[in-house]
């Protein structure tokens, strides 16, 4: 038996960017938690397969795509899920992207569409959900932050940026919404291997540097970012609010590690 304050049975939960990566590992990690769980991605097929993950687990769930560059499919998912279950508890922001360009040729278009996505996209998410949150009087928001919101890495400044600027928005959610009931929080993962970065980390002097400066001498699998996610979602964080938490194998702790 878990403790009671971190049980999510009941709980109603979206989450953005849920059929992949991070967000299906987290989207899965709070449906064991007890939650009812809704998974959005931009494909019905995405969409489908980590619904029947969902039920399998015997949790309850709808299948809607949603993009969050797109307020209006933010909007109809809203409304499908509210249709649904009457009331959005618990909000996870996973939709993101990266790609890696020198800052002298940087196109302005990659700028925009990667800051559109990543920080633009979790301020609509926020603003969509958290309406029925605020006039509830009640929810938790767990944004994904990045080890980049605080150090950067060579030739993403756009990721950076937008990652700095979700760890901002998170501490001005948490000053505005925190009042109101509604706590907001962040996680920045650090580094993670998923099938969208496996190749970069494996084969690269990249790869082993980031190894190098995580003092586990490891990357982490996506199932050890569940425990914060159910954390924060939880009655157990009621007091927490406006806070990035690093799991990151103590990369940001670290200064030389050998």
């Amino acid at each position: 038996m878990g403790h009671p304050s971190l049980d999510l049975a009941g709980r109603i939960a979206v989450v953005t960017g849920g059929t992949a990566g991070i967000g299906r590992a987290l989207a899965l990690g709070l449906a064991d938690a007890g939650a009812d769980v809704v998974a959005f991605a931009r494909t019905a097929e995405a969409v489908e397969k980590t619904a029947a993950e969902i039920e399998a687990r015997g949790r309850r769930t709808i299948r809607a795509t949603a993009d969050v560059t797109d307020r209006a499919s933010l909007e109809r998912a809203r409304d499908a899920t509210l249709a649904a279950f009457g009331r959005i508890d618990i909000l996870v922001n996973c939709a993101g992207r990266i790609k890696r360009t020198p800052i002298l040729d940087l196109p302005e278009e990659e700028w925009n569409g990667i800051l559109e996505t990543n920080l633009t996209g979790t301020l609509r998410a926020c603003q969509v959900f958290g309406r029925p949150m605020l006039e509830r009087g009640a929810g938790r928001i767990v944004n994904i932050a990045s080890l980049n919101s605080f150090v950067s890495f060579l030739e993403v400044a756009a990721y950076a940026a937008s990652k700095a600027g979700v760890s901002g928005l998170t501490r001005s959610l948490a000053v505005e919404w925190g009042p109101k009931g509604v706590i907001v929080n962040a996680i920045a993962p650090g580094v993670f291997r998923t099938a969208l970065n496996a190749q970069l980390l494996d084969g690269t002097e990249r790869g082993k540097e980031l190894r190098m400066r995580t003092p586990l001498k490891r990357f982490g699998q996506v199932e050890e970012l569940v425990g914060a996610c159910i954390f924060l979602a939880s009655d157990a964080a009621s007091f927490v609010n406006g806070q990035v938490i690093a799991v990151d194998g103590g990369f940001l702790a670290s200064g030389v590690n050998q």
